[in-house]
């Protein structure tokens, strides 16, 4: 079984999806319990696959035994066994969270749900780039049906342009694969990184364009600047749960720029080496900028922690922009982080919302709400942790970046940027904080009949709260294990900046007879 464990993370999600799809709906507990089971067990897979990573060792598995680079192989080195732990606790949390009763507001909950980390993981695992685009378009298919999950104008309107713009993305990669293709006639990463180094000097013109296309594609997926248009009404008008899920999306966007740009473009790349050196990081700095800018303009919560994802992947990107082995490891610490912080965020903010009646999450005082000090309390740890104020893991990760940056010439843009888009972060949400709780205001003064009953989800208060909870304490094990993460983390950038170890582990691998 261990021979074949890099596969189940694929697997897994897309068994378990076929399963739900099968069983009936009036069984809703059958498939509470079988999706749940499901998620937890990818997320022990995912810990026994660190665990075995962990050493170093490269894990390359060939589907139906063909030799790389013509068979679809699946690669488990560090950085993509980190994603997997990263999605599967996000997914728990998220879907515990679903259970409270938004799983019911559409068909095919759980099954969408699994489809959708059936394309996460086999997009982190995979070692192809085709079969990148292939888990894209699953992840395109399953997010739209998830982001429209219980219906209503705005989440179609949202859809349309998500799908449409996503679409426009899918075409954009089919150009640059196809390029690669008709020029090197592989698409196995490994083999590309061997040959792009190679390549004939007249072919390096198109190679240098293919790897733009794929960069725009990437750069889409990750809503960096200019291409973050879809995400502020996607994110912010699905549910909760979904948008705690989304959290994880724009990091598959990240991961395939440093993936890709590390192992295919990177400095052994020969004409085409370090092709985006010139443009990730000052695309990072305004995508941080933008991204604070429509948090301080932001009128509802919820549409203010989509602006605080943009902003934490230009924190992200700034980190990979370094391009130094500091930089990559302060960007792998700071994607779990940032992370956790926004798929908590969310799930706070529905419950605000399910308590405020028809003010939901504007920013505008409202009622003095049930649970207000344990909500205006978690809320406030939500906001030192986005921040990145001490004593949390947004500190530490920020602080580490800036670490990272001391040798770069950029230093002055990257510390400017950083330092004071996370002052007007912590002035946005401290203006959402006090508009929502300092300022809450009795009953009879609200747009609110005083003799109504609150929303009710069938739980206490800390049940219905038990997943932000769990995300929160995620974060804290990010400051107490901070020494061993990081560690972790700088011998993951040590491995990526060295391709030509996944190149070997990938390309010697041995099929079995």
């Amino acid at each position: 079984m261990m021979d074949h464990i890099v596969i189940f993370p694929v697997l897994l999600p897309l068994l378990a999806g076929i399963i739900l799809l099968l069983l009936p709906r009036q069984q809703l507990l059958l498939r509470r319990a079988a999706s749940l089971a499901a998620v937890l067990a990818q997320l022990v897979i995912a810990c026994l696959l660190l665990n075995t990573v962990n050493s170093g060792d490269i894990l390359a598995y060939a589907l139906g035994n063909w030799s790389p680079p013509y068979g679809i192989v699946l690669v488990a080195d560090r950085l993509a066994v980190w994603m997997l732990v990263v999605t599967a606790l996000v997914a728990f949390c998220a879907l515990l969270y679903a259970l409270r009763g938004t799983d019911t507001m559409g068909a095919h909950f759980h099954a969408l749900f699994q489809l959708q980390l059936f394309g996460l993981n086999g997009a982190f695992l995979t070692g192809d780039l085709f079969n990148l685009f292939v888990f894209f378009e699953i992840l395109l298919l399953a997010s739209y049906s998830l982001l429209l999950h219980g219906g209503g104008r705005l989440k179609t309107k949202a859809g349309l342009h998500f799908v449409v713009i996503n679409l426009v993305g899918s075409t954009l990669f089919l150009f640059g694969v196809g390029t690669l293709y008709g020029l090197l006639g592989t698409l196995n990463m490994a083999d590309l990184a061997v040959k792009v180094a190679h390549a004939p000097a007249e072919d390096s013109a198109l190679i240098h364009v293919a790897g733009l296309l794929l960069f725009a594609v990437f750069a889409l997926k990750a809503a960096l600047l200019p291409l973050y248009l879809w995400l502020p009404a996607a994110y912010a008008y699905t549910t909760a749960t979904v948008a705690a899920l989304f959290a994880i999306m724009t990091k598959v966007g990240a991961y395939s720029i440093l993936r890709v740009y590390t192992l295919i473009f990177g400095s052994q790349a020969g004409s085409v080496a370090n092709l985006i050196e010139a443009w990730l990081l000052p695309l990072a700095l305004l995508t941080l900028i933008v991204g604070v800018l429509g948090t301080l303009a932001s009128a509802r919560l919820r549409q203010q922690i989509a602006y605080l994802v943009i902003a934490s992947i230009g924190t992200l990107l700034t980190a990979f922009g370094i391009n130094t082995e500091a930089g990559i490891a302060a960007g792998l610490y700071y994607l779990p982080h940032s992370t956790f912080a926004a798929a908590a965020l969310f799930l706070l903010a529905d419950c605000i919302a399910n308590r405020r009646d028809v003010m939901e999450d504007q920013f505008e005082p409202g009622p003095v709400i049930q649970q207000q000090r344990l909500l205006g309390a978690l809320f406030f740890i939500c906001a030192v942790l986005i921040a990145g104020l001490p004593p949390l893991s947004g500190f530490i990760g920020k602080f580490l970046i800036l670490n990272a940056a001391l040798s770069h010439s950029a230093l002055p843009w990257i510390m400017g940027v950083v330092l004071i888009t996370s002052l007007f972060t912590l002035m946005a949400l401290a203006r959402g904080g006090s508009m929502m709780f300092y300022r809450a205001q009795a009953p009879h003064i609200c747009r609110i009949d005083p003799n109504a009953d609150a929303p009710r989800s069938g739980l206490s208060v800390t049940a219905e709260l038990t997943p932000v909870f769990c995300l929160l304490a995620l974060c804290i094990a990010l400051v107490i294990w901070a020494g061993a993460i990081t560690e972790f983390t700088t011998v993951t950038a040590s491995q990526l900046l060295q391709p030509e170890l996944y190149i070997q582990s990938v390309l010697n691998l041995e099929v079995k007879p």
